[in-house]
């Protein structure tokens, strides 16, 4: 299968280069461009990065300051498509300034001039696409000043680029990959008239993809929230488009973002932020927002989990927890072991938190964040509730699956007087213990009280057959349970003399208590925090419950108490008040 998968793979890079070198070699004699406005979000801090010289793709910070963009000597392919890809150009347009404007445009006419005729790695359809969009996006800052040759070559360029991505489109992975590819396509199409003819066939390969790939409730296969926010980002920016071109989209088109828009608002903490799971990160600021308030949808879904999330919200404090099936095949090749993991956000401010993704820090930081320990749930030993397996080609990379993960996932949400609770289990440590991990999380009515009960328990007289045998192995010594709460790196934590009591502390000076029972070690250990605005992983702090066990029924109870002033309320229930009338 592996040596079949590898042959496919080098027999589509076969039929990019052929297909690239055949359209370089033609004339496009186009110079018509509609203005695009620009709708892709990049992030100031990152721009700021990349201006100063730093650049940090796929684990490997590079140096531009003493060499130029496409100079760059990088052995990993995927850091050399990020660079191809462009998405650096929404970082340098957030950051804005004369000096980011002049080296965006030197980029993109070296890239034309050394590439624009079919060669490099920059030749796949979704490389191309995103591209493409980036260009169109940002033509206005790429273009100032420039005289009719130079913007000859450009429109040609991106031309190249369209008829490219529409003879090749169909080799891509599906999910993300063909989204950017035909979203790309389709805005090349529209803004260049000698491409016009392409915009129909486009437009129903999109839609087919609508249908395939996103269900009836606005899900995808990865359950990478991020990634749905990218789709259907990609999705907003097309539709926007066809209208503008006085296209309509079709229909399967339109409902693909109503259905997307209510799980996103799911997926959404109190700050504004993605939660951060299964390989996404939190998303580049204001992104979330003014995708949602662009879809025109206001709606929730009705009840139940979301892409396979539950949601807890009250007050200023939103909780996310993976209660889902995890993602299958090469749906998991980015997908984490963090089954019944929760976060938590107070206001503006994310308390509890997942380790994230690595993937910007390279393959080992990639791996180590994709394990159990780096997520806020129960660990049994160093064992984890799904395992790295067998390594898959996806978008001509090959990355490890996640296999061997829980097989039953029960869950509930119900509401009472003590507030919204949430009720929760898998058995992805069975194999190995012969225990099941079920969770309960109960957020009070004013949003100021988490409460949680952890159990372990062996249910069925074959799971404790299991259980024995695993106690033998360890000696009949009893087994180490632990409860991991990653803080985000601006919280600062304070241990209670007496041992029994972690306070955490937020920039705005509101608290957090976390109390636990009397037999119940509590103690504070390193974490990490991995995002991308970050040139390298932001240490930070985890609070750690732990307990020998040794019976076939472990319980853990622990309490998140919050105390805030009376002005900081005010505020916050201000602040929800604009974002519900705003999206």
């Amino acid at each position: 299968m592996a040596a079949s998968h590898n042959f496919s793979s080098r027999y589509r890079r076969l039929g990019d280069r052929l297909t690239a070198r055949w359209i370089g070699l033609k004339s496009f004699p186009v110079t018509d461009l509609l203005e695009v406005e620009p709708r892709s979000i990049g992030s100031p801090e990152l721009g700021r990065q990349i201006v100063s010289g730093q650049f940090v793709l796929q684990g490997h910070q590079v140096d531009l300051q003493h060499n130029a963009l496409w100079d760059l000597s990088l052995s990993d392919q995927a850091a050399i498509l990020d660079l191809h890809g462009s998405v650096w150009l929404d970082h340098l347009a957030a950051f804005g300034g004369r000096k980011s404007g002049a080296m965006a445009q030197a980029w993109v006419d070296l890239w034309i001039d050394r590439f624009g005729r079919g060669g490099g790695p920059g030749w796949r359809a979704d490389i191309a696409g995103r591209r493409v969009l980036r260009w169109l996006h940002h033509s206005v800052m790429l273009l100032d000043g420039a005289d009719s040759s130079r913007r000859a070559d450009f429109v040609e360029a991106l031309a190249k680029q369209a008829v490219f991505i529409s003879k090749r489109w169909p080799s891509v992975s599906p999910g993300l990959p063909r989204f950017e590819a035909l979203a790309g396509l389709i805005s090349a199409a529209l803004a260049i008239k000698l491409l016009h003819p392409l915009v129909a066939p486009a437009t129903r390969a999109l839609a087919h993809e609508c249908r395939v790939q996103i269900d009836a409730t606005g899900s995808i296969f990865s359950r990478n929230p991020e990634e749905l926010l990218d789709i259907f980002s990609l999705l907003s920016w097309t539709a926007a488009a066809l209208r503008a071109a006085g296209w309509t989209p079709a229909d399967l088109h339109l409902d693909a973002i109503q259905r997307i828009a209510p799980t996103l608002r799911m997926l959404r903490h109190k700050d504004g932020g993605l939660a951060r799971f299964h390989g996404g990160g939190r998303g580049f600021s204001g992104r979330l927002d003014q995708a949602l308030a662009a879809s025109g949808s206001r709606g929730f879904p009705q009840s139940g989990l979301a892409m396979g999330f539950a949601r807890l919200s009250a007050g200023a404090s939103s909780v996310l927890i993976d209660a889902g099936a995890l993602p299958q095949g090469r749906a998991s090749i980015n997908a984490h072991a963090s089954s019944l993991a929760f976060e938590l956000t107070s206001g503006r401010h994310p308390v509890i938190v997942n380790c994230g993704s690595g993937r910007r820090f390279g393959e080992d930081w990639r791996r180590t964040g994709r394990g159990t320990a780096s997520h806020s749930t129960l660990v049994i030993e160093d064992f984890v509730s799904a395992e790295l397996g067998p390594r898959l080609w996806f978008s001509g990379q090959r990355r490890d699956a996640l296999v061997n993960g829980p097989s039953e996932f029960p869950s509930a949400l119900s509401l009472s007087t003590a507030g919204q609770k949430f009720e929760g289990g898998h058995n992805g440590f069975l194999a190995k213990t012969g225990l099941t991990h079920a969770r309960t999380l109960t957020l009070s009515p004013d949003g100021d009280l988490l409460s949680g009960e952890e159990v372990l328990i062996a249910v069925a007289a074959r799971d404790k057959l299991l259980f024995d045998q695993f106690m033998r192995r360890q000696g009949l010594q009893g087994f180490s349970c632990k409860l991991r709460f990653h803080l985000h790196p601006d919280i600062v934590v304070r241990i209670h003399p007496t041992g029994g009591q972690a306070v955490l502390i937020l920039p705005n000076s509101e608290t957090w208590a976390l109390s636990t029972d009397a037999t119940v070690k509590l103690a504070l250990e390193s974490s990490v925090y991995l995002e991308r605005q970050a040139l390298q992983p932001r240490a930070t702090k985890q609070v750690v419950l732990s307990q020998s066990a040794i019976s076939y029924a472990t319980r853990i109870n622990w309490v998140l108490t919050r105390t805030r002033p009376p002005e900081q309320l005010r505020r916050e229930r201000d602040h929800e008040m604009r974002y519900a009338i705003q999206t």
